[in-house]
């Protein structure tokens, strides 16, 4: 393998200049924007939730157009087949009346792939998705083919409308690297949105990055240094997710069935390196941690009944476990 050139600086300025620029369409939504960057330069999948109208899909367009990447969008419903998304095997018939069998790729075969509304497709097609976010290919019969890279999967789910979808299951929740709350706009951030959206120029974005640069920027943030003392403190806020442990807050002991697993720390270490990095810096820190810790954790922990009929939160789990891991410190 060649030798990494490790640049932060450079590394620094393409996120700063790619943020700036799909801010240029996108109004507000910071923390959004920001928690998607880190998912993608950190290599993982997102899934973004939020009511209808706040600009989830335009967001994700943004930030392919942005990258310079391939970008398909896919509006999931109960109808939907898995060679919907993953294409199939067509029969061609030659002029002398030959006939061959190809491959016809589906929408997944994209770089960045909006999965809109995720959680209205079927568990079987649901399935089909699995594989290409966990394994980067997709099986058609006996043959595998492999996703082009950079690949993403950049899904949606409406939090308030639950007839006639099927809830993600935990093993598709957990290859999600984050879970990004989508929230409203502020009143200044409304007026601008009316501004830009109804007014008769036409906002536009520029390419700010290419894959490459992207894929060595993914491959310059491992070289980030955590430190044992940063490892440690990573691994105190994953165990305190558990309601097992005697160190856990009360609240999770309470409320919490099942706490984060292993894909958790991972989450929190590879976007924290990411954070790092976008600071300049080529070391993880204990700011980094608590920054990337919501988006992180709160689709792995999952709440008993109680836990359910009283309205608690996995944000409002996660802030207790932050503030008991910072008080043992």
């Amino acid at each position: 393998m060649a030798e990494i050139s490790v640049q932060p600086d450079q590394w620094r300025e393409c996120m700063e200049a790619v943020e700036s620029e799909i801010g240029r369409v996108i109004v507000g939504q910071k923390d959004a924007v920001e928690q998607m960057l880190w998912c993608i330069f950190a290599g993982g999948h997102a899934l973004l939730e939020g009511i209808p109208g706040l600009g989830k899909t335009m967001l994700v367009r943004t930030v392919a157009e942005t990258l310079d990447l391939s970008f398909s969008r896919v509006q999931f419903t109960p109808d939907l087949m898995p060679s919907d998304i993953t294409g199939t095997n067509v029969m061609a018939f030659g002029s002398r009346g030959e006939t061959s069998i190809s491959f016809q790729p589906g929408p997944l075969f994209s770089s960045i792939v909006l999965a809109d509304e995720i959680n209205r497709a079927t568990p079987k097609t649901q399935s089909a998705l699995l594989e290409a976010m966990q394994e980067q290919t997709v099986t058609i019969g006996n043959t595998t083919h492999q996703l082009p890279q950079p690949f993403f999967v950049l899904a949606t789910q409406n939090p308030i409308e639950n007839e006639g979808t099927y809830p993600l299951p935990e093993a598709q929740l957990d290859r999600f690297l984050l879970k990004i709350e989508v929230g409203y706009p502020s009143k200044d951030e409304l007026k601008e949105i009316v501004r830009r959206t109804t007014g008769a120029a036409a906002s536009s974005v520029s390419k700010r990055a290419s894959a490459e640069q992207l894929l060595d920027i993914r491959r310059g943030v491992k070289e980030v240094l955590v430190s044992e003392d940063m490892l440690e403190y990573a691994v105190r806020l994953l165990m305190m997710t558990h309601p097992d442990q005697p160190e856990a807050p009360e609240s999770v002991r309470k409320y919490v069935r099942y706490g984060s697993g292993p894909r958790g720390i991972q989450s929190i270490i590879s976007t924290g390196k990411v954070r790092a990095v976008s600071k300049g810096r080529m070391h993880l820190s204990t700011g980094d941690i608590r920054a990337v810790a919501l988006p992180a954790l709160r689709h792995r922990l999952f709440l008993n009944f109680e836990g359910q009929a009283m309205g608690v939160t996995a944000d409002q789990l996660i802030e207790d476990v932050l503030q008991a891991v910072e008080a043992q410190r």
